[in-house]
């Protein structure tokens, strides 16, 4: 069963950084556009980043642009946030997925069900 498992989240200080992976248990990982997404105790699941799959494009949610960093690594099927300047709102269940369509940001379907996610938690 195609799988994508999230981890690297914690509890941080406010102004602190994080680094956030998502491995994929895929070999057809780099066909595909992929993004992270947040859900926040109370709030509905939310976009925060993409990285297409060609390796060119990027795209950030406003609330997130200038602190985080959105990167991945075909050969190891693996993608990665790396978080900066990180603020309390920014506090959440963090998962990653695939895109229904650049430009789109909207979560796919092509692993099934999500993941467990990581939690990231940030101390003001």
């Amino acid at each position: 069963q195609v799988q994508l498992v999230e981890f690297g989240g914690g509890l941080v200080q406010a102004g602190g950084s994080l680094r956030l992976s998502c491995a994929a248990s895929i070999r057809t990982f780099s066909t595909y556009h992929m993004g992270w997404f947040r859900q926040a105790p109370g709030k509905e699941r939310e976009f925060v980043a993409a990285f297409s799959y060609s390796g060119t494009s990027t795209y950030y949610a406003d609330s997130v642009k200038g602190r985080f960093t959105i990167s991945r690594d075909n050969a190891k099927n693996t993608m990665y946030l790396q978080m900066n300047s990180l603020k309390s709102l920014d506090t959440a269940v963090y998962y990653c997925r695939d895109l229904q369509g650049w430009g789109t940001w909207r979560p796919g379907a092509r692993f099934g069900s999500w993941g467990q996610g990581t939690q990231v938690t940030v101390s003001s």
